[in-house]
């Protein structure tokens, strides 16, 4: 059983389902543009979007819905809704921005205003709302502290419930900060704080899972074991996930920190749309380490240039399947944790205008985009979206996914999925380094199958050679995740 499952709640949900992020900008830099019926083309049965305060309410007293309602009309009553909001306003917060980090609100009511608006405007059809993402991330995901998130998360959740009492609060998300740098350390600290002063404000309890699939169930422990120390242990949502990212390798953060530390420190206070969009008509130290390392990229390790734009084809392709094989991975391990909703960062770039590649975040997550534009319509699928609609499919209808044994080599990794009338699915890989994993031959596994047949096809579409004799299968295995239904 997983360590320190959480208490029974009416807010866990039941069924589960996987989701997308539509981004950190819905309507920010340009229209509000469709993109629900692509994810829902693609499985996904949640979507989850921004909101920021200076969107609804540019003046005082003065509210605009034209983002959120280009939201709601997208949905067909199917999907569930999930939206952080952010405290991010030109006059009402501490720092004066219309983008990140946000900050805390200079009248408490009156952001508790905004949010009864927002969420009364959405009863019914927005199921999640969040407070801000990440707030640990201080200086750039929250230009606060701990006391000042838990007084705005405590106003948040009043005034969505008065607003929506059916509606479930999520703690900004745990993230990468937290998980890395472990018990003890700062951001870990800031999550104590919150879980203890905060314990009564929040429903569920937002992980994200960045990384190596292989470290999900230690992360979600420790994510536990975070509440326990506070408080209840709430229902955990994984609001974010997606690999590779180039600071699971050490080799690459070894080289991106030497490389790029000079932008790092050259970052701005705030990042307003106005002060992106001057920042792009100068030579800054950033786009100046970034051309350095694209001038050199041809003696970068091959597991940081399949992160560059322009990189060898073969290893674009290799980061392609690491991504396929990963989502897999993250969302077998997760929900065998007993996490009931998992959210995809992300969708699709943020605009559809040409991105310059030359930016720190683009390197760190431009390739993770399950879909791409074409023209100003999102139209493209790329390689990872095969992976998200190909297990979306087979998932679907799934209430339980539990981890069993197989076979006697310690690196099988298996799943079984209780997918009621639909019969069984098992899904089953061999661990290996994400990176060169894939050069080790096959391990062939002999497992029981009492149904009459068998389909067997990867995480990459694949079909790997099943034999069923005597109620016995018997195929190969690397790892590549392989679906088994009957």
């Amino acid at each position: 059983m997983p360590e320190n499952r959480s208490t029974t709640s009416r807010y866990e949900p039941r069924d589960l389902r996987l989701g997308v992020v539509r981004g950190i900008s819905y309507g920010l830099f340009g229209p509000p543009g469709a993109f629900v019926p692509q994810a829902r083309a693609l499985g996904a049965g949640l979507v989850r979007a921004y909101v920021y305060w200076g969107q609804v309410e540019p003046e005082p007293g003065h509210y605009t819905f034209e983002a959120v309602d280009a939201l709601l009309a997208q949905l067909d009553g199917d999907e569930e809704v999930w939206i952080t909001l952010c405290s991010s306003s030109p006059w009402a917060t501490r720092t004066a921005t219309d983008f990140l980090p946000p900050s805390p609100a200079r009248d408490i009511a009156a952001y508790a205003e905004f949010v009864r608006r927002v969420v009364r405007r959405c009863a019914g059809r927005v199921r999640f709302w969040q407070c801000d993402n990440e707030p640990s991330n201080t200086g750039l995901l929250w230009a606060g502290t701990a006391e000042e998130y838990v007084a705005q998360l405590t106003a948040m959740h009043a005034a969505a419930k008065q607003a929506d009492p059916d509606c479930a609060v999520v703690l900004g998300g745990c993230g990468y900060d937290v998980l890395s740098g472990g018990e003890g350390s700062e951001p870990w600290r800031f999550f104590e704080h919150v879980v203890a002063a905060g314990r009564d404000a929040y429903d569920l309890f937002d992980v994200h899972l960045y990384g190596d699939a292989a470290l999900i169930p230690a992360h979600l422990a420790a994510a536990r074991r975070l509440m326990a120390s506070g408080g209840p242990v709430r229902p955990i949502v994984a609001g974010e996930y997606a690999a590779p990212i180039p600071f699971e390798f050490p080799e690459v953060g070894a080289v991106l920190y030497q490389e790029l530390a000079a932008a790092f420190a050259d970052a701005p206070q705030t990042q307003s749309t106005a002060e992106l969009a001057e920042r792009e008509t100068r030579e800054t130290p950033e786009r100046r380490a970034m051309n350095a390392l694209y001038e050199r990229m041809a003696e970068l390790p091959p597991r940081l240039q399949m992160f560059m734009e322009g990189c060898p084809p073969e290893l674009s392709a290799r980061r392609d399947r690491i991504n396929g094989r990963q989502l897999v991975m993250a969302n077998m391990q997760a929900l065998a944790e007993g996490v009931r909703r998992t959210v995809y960062w992300n969708l699709a770039p943020e605009v559809s205008a040409p991105v310059d590649h030359r930016q720190i975040m683009h390197l760190m997550f431009g390739k993770l985009a399950l879909m791409a534009y074409q023209g100003d319509d999102l139209a493209i699928h790329r390689p990872a979206a095969g992976a998200f609609a190909l297990l979306a499919e087979r998932l679907a209808g799934a209430t339980r996914v539990t981890r069993v044994a197989v076979g006697d080599r310690p690196s099988l990794r298996a799943f079984e999925a209780d997918r009621g009338g639909r019969g069984p699915l098992l899904v089953l890989w061999d661990e290996r380094d994400p990176f060169d994993g894939e050069d080790e031959p096959p391990v062939t596994v002999t497992l029981p199958w009492t149904a009459p047949a068998v389909t067997a096809v990867d995480a990459l579409g694949g079909r790997p050679a099943a034999e069923l004799r005597d109620g016995l299968l018997r195929l190969p295995v690397t790892d590549t995740p392989v679906f088994l239904t009957a």
